[in-house]
């Protein structure tokens, strides 16, 4: 029977007593019937709330890809092919240096894997300098290389291996991003990394002679003992950019268009980074054979004023 029948039964038997009906008894009598509620030691179905996504963290760094046969057909130093011309002048190139970052050279040099790659003008080659040794680098059994790009005003690094632009050194000077890890590129150059120069920013200067710029190179220094850091840093005669950064170099290497730049060039652009302990000239751009039937590289390296010099 069914609620409505049972109330309409009990009101008719209600009536036949002769009994007044108040509207409050027959929905007493609606309650008594109704089902009960659940007692208070027994909890009431919890609702079940929709689940919230799940948020990863990104990674300390990120993998991108450098394409190597592009490389290869712009006249670059890849380890696919690492007896090539190139490849063995720059093997010849990366010797001392990496002996003096080891502290195996004439003296100890305090900063010794920190290298800055620069020129005295625009247009020498730096850039493809500066790509090469660190591919170079890269390919020894012993170390791991970051290549950061400190061309700040004109980066190119990116653009040459084929990349788009990435927030980088900048953006972390400045402090729009907090954790150095989260702007380095792994490349698939076993053990190279890439650190890009990040968004233009009108206080370059200021910004790579800043405390901050100190703290970072003695975190990249010290934190791993066999990593060499090249730096691309923009020509010693154009901005003061590159002669702030020497400040902090153990070894700045030279590019030097052979044919076109003058000894009264070279000599102001060494004036501007005296006090650096440790610098190095590559002749780029020749066009004399070396011994082996390919275009050699001239380099020479010194200590202060005693500078020795040698053909690759």
């Amino acid at each position: 029977m069914s609620l409505i029948e049972k109330a309409v039964q009990r009101l008719d038997q209600l009536k036949q007593a002769g009994g007044e009906v108040a509207p409050s008894m027959v929905a007493a009598e609606e309650a008594q019937i109704a089902p009960a509620a659940p007692s208070a030691g027994t909890p009431a179905p919890a609702a079940v709330a929709p689940e919230a996504p799940v948020e990863t963290a990104a990674p300390a760094s990120r993998s991108i890809h450098i394409d190597l046969g592009r490389l290869a057909q712009m006249g670059m130093v890849t380890p696919d092919q690492p007896r090539s011309p190139l490849a063995e002048e720059y093997r010849v190139i990366k010797r001392p240096l990496l002996r003096n970052a080891q502290g195996l050279g004439a003296g100890v040099i305090a900063n010794g894997n920190l290298i800055m790659v620069t020129s005295a003008l625009p247009g020498e080659g730096k850039s493809f300098s500066a790509i090469n040794l660190a591919i170079s680098m890269a390919m020894e059994l012993d170390h791991t290389v970051l290549l950061v790009d400190a061309d700040v005003s004109r980066p190119s690094v990116l653009n040459r291996l084929g990349l788009p632009p990435q927030r980088g050194l900048m953006d972390v000077l400045s402090g729009d991003i907090s954790d150095l890890g989260d702007v380095l590129l792994r490349t698939n150059i076993e053990k190279l990394s890439l650190l890009p120069a990040g968004m233009p920013h009108q206080r370059a200067t200021e910004l790579l002679a800043s405390d901050a710029m100190n703290r970072m190179l003695e975190q990249m220094a010290t934190r791993y003992a066999d990593r060499v850091i090249v730096f691309d840093s923009p020509p010693l005669l154009v901005t003061t950019e590159a002669r702030v950064l020497a400040t902090h170099m153990g070894q700045v290497v030279i590019v030097v268009e052979a044919a076109k730049t003058t000894h009264a060039t070279i000599k102001q652009a060494l004036s501007t980074i005296e006090n650096c302990p440790v610098k190095l000239m590559v002749l780029n751009k020749a066009r004399e054979r070396g011994a082996g039937g390919y275009y050699g590289y001239g380099y020479g390296y010194g200590y202060g004023s005693d500078a020795r010099s040698e053909a690759a």
